[in-house]
């Protein structure tokens, strides 16, 4: 067996080993693992049974971790990505007016067209047209509007006919409760527990049960089935396909894959790893993975920061995402446990992966206006209107208008100018509907 595995995955080459690359698939694995019950409770907000968001999620996992192990024998973990996930539900599937299954109908066009970027040119074309301020400032806004949302799902904040939003009520078991796994999870993040996010789940459920929050009753081993994800499974609806908002929607997927796989893979493989001639095939995996979470019945897998857990601890190869994968698969057989985590023990991860993102900022540049205005554009509307398309929108458009008025038109690629114009008629046609 370990010689097989050492054929198939290069081990000696690579100066790996099969204990070394199973403890670093495990560490990689109780890192990433909150991502179940956190995507599911998203998801859940478009209107996907939660049951079957969980095993959507698990699925788009292990598959995704099988297909970039495979092609690119690279420790890299994928699992549906926070941020596009946000988008999916709260912008595709809400703001924009599609159902989740025609927002699933995008995901899978998405992923065709995103795998047409990476096995072509245009994905340099696509990364060179659009400035450096503007992709971190979508990474800032979604930060933001992330962050929002753990603190519109704890209670913490909450609608106001008079201020739109305020601050929620301090005596309500839900909201004190939040603070508490808050206070618990940030400490464990900063003092670097392994595991840290999963342990602050499950220490959050247990003190929400504690305060009457969670029902364990509800918990039964006996009924466990998958019967509930036959409502989400291959459940694609291409109704939509000839409007402008589902390509709209297929356009914003496509680009937020494109930047967020970039950066992450170039971090990972590039950077931890030092093994680049793995990078192309790992961007291409990481395409046809997207494709997959369409027909599973989920948002989009992306590499996720998470792999960096599995390389510090030593992982080299493929067999770390294999094992992190196979790990995913096995819990199904926890659904019943992971169906009970509350938004109390969800929320404050979600905050805290909002604050992690603000640190995108510092890429861009607010010496330049011509630079920083379009970008704090996107940065402020993505949370405000509560959609990431319509924030990008806003900063899309602006950037070449700013660029004309500073006599600075040759900055502006005509990429940028064809997509400006795309989120302008879009404005336009949203507006007399």
């Amino acid at each position: 067996m370990s010689k097989k595995l050492n054929n198939l995955f290069n081990l000696k080459e690579q100066n790996a080993t099969v204990k070394g690359e199973v403890i670093a698939g495990l560490t990689a694995f109780f890192a990433i693992v909150y991502i179940i019950a956190v995507n599911s409770s998203i998801l859940s907000d478009a209107g996907l049974p939660v049951e079957g968001a969980i095993i959507a999620t698990v699925l788009s996992s292990f598959v995704g971790c099988l297909i970039i192990a495979f092609m690119s024998n690279a420790p890299v973990i994928m699992v549906p990505g926070m941020g596009v996930n946000a988008l999916f539900s709260y912008t595709i599937a809400g703001v924009m007016g599609l159902s989740w299954q025609q927002a699933l109908a995008a995901v899978f066009i998405s992923g065709i067209v995103f795998s047409i970027v990476t096995f072509t040119k245009l994905a340099t074309t696509l990364t060179e047209s659009i400035p450096t301020s503007l992709k971190e400032a979508i990474t800032v806004g979604i930060g933001l509007l992330i962050t929002f949302i753990g603190l519109q799902k704890s209670g913490i904040i909450i609608g106001s006919p008079k201020t739109f939003v305020a601050l929620g009520h301090f005596n309500e078991t839900q909201v004190y409760v939040t603070f508490i796994n808050l206070v618990a999870t940030l400490v464990l993040f900063i003092m670097e527990v392994p595991g840290n996010f999963l342990i602050s789940m499950v220490g959050g459920t247990v003190i929400a049960y504690l305060f009457g929050l969670v029902d364990i009753s509800q918990i039964t081993f006996s009924n466990f089935s998958l019967s509930s994800y036959k409502q989400v499974f291959l459940t694609m609806d291409f109704s939509k396909i000839a409007s402008l908002s589902f390509w709209i929607a297929v356009f914003s997927l496509t680009l937020v894959l494109v930047f967020e796989n970039l950066g992450l893979l170039h971090g990972q493989i590039n950077v931890m790893l030092k093994q680049p001639h793995k990078y192309k095939k790992g961007f291409k995996a990481c395409a046809l993975s997207a494709i997959t979470c369409g027909i599973f019945g989920t948002s989009p897998t992306v590499a996720t920061i998470e792999s960096a857990a599995g390389i510090a601890a030593g992982g080299k190869t493929g067999l770390t995402s294999i094992v992190t994968g196979v790990l995913f698969l096995l819990s199904l057989f926890f659904l019943p446990i992971i169906r009970i985590i509350p938004n109390c023990a969800i929320s404050p991860i979600l905050i805290i992966i909002g604050g992690l993102m603000m640190k995108n900022t510092l890429n861009i540049d607010f010496n330049d206006f011509s630079e920083g205005f379009p970008a704090f554009l996107t940065i402020i509307m993505v949370p405000l209107t509560f959609s990431i398309v319509d924030g990008m929108a806003f900063g899309f458009i602006a950037y070449p208008i700013v660029k004309i008025a500073n006599k600075k038109a040759k900055e502006v690629s005509i990429p940028m100018y064809i997509i400006s114009i795309i989120f302008f008629i879009n404005f336009i046609l949203h507006g007399i509907s």
